[in-house]
């Protein structure tokens, strides 16, 4: 089969990446993975990819774009996907509404 066939995926322009770093040892593929499926959800026409990164030690850290967003032992533990949320749209479009995360966030 020729690489340029009418099957081939068409050209977009890039659109950034997320990068999940969890520990194999610890258990953490299916928080890494929850984690992923809500910033899909959120952020789908904004991402490119969002790929999990398997690694050992007790990692678990999050990067948008080679920029370590969240890491575990220096944030003190795992994000709560609110907090998750935010600091990706901080970094993507700052302007942007993320409805009833950004509203609970006002009431404190």
């Amino acid at each position: 089969m020729d690489e340029a066939s009418d099957d081939a995926i068409p050209s977009r322009p890039t659109r950034p990446r997320v990068a999940i770093t969890y520990c194999t040892q610890c258990q953490w593929l299916l928080r890494a993975a929850w984690m992923a499926q809500e910033l899909l959800s959120t952020f789908r026409d904004d991402l490119g990819e969002v790929a999990l990164r398997p690694a050992t030690g007790g990692v678990f850290a999050i990067e948008l774009e080679g920029e370590t967003i969240w890491e575990r032992v220096r944030d003190g533990g795992f994000p709560d996907v609110k907090t998750l949320k935010q600091r990706v749209r901080d970094r993507l479009d700052p302007s942007r509404d993320l409805g009833h995360v950004d509203r609970a966030a006002h009431r404190s």
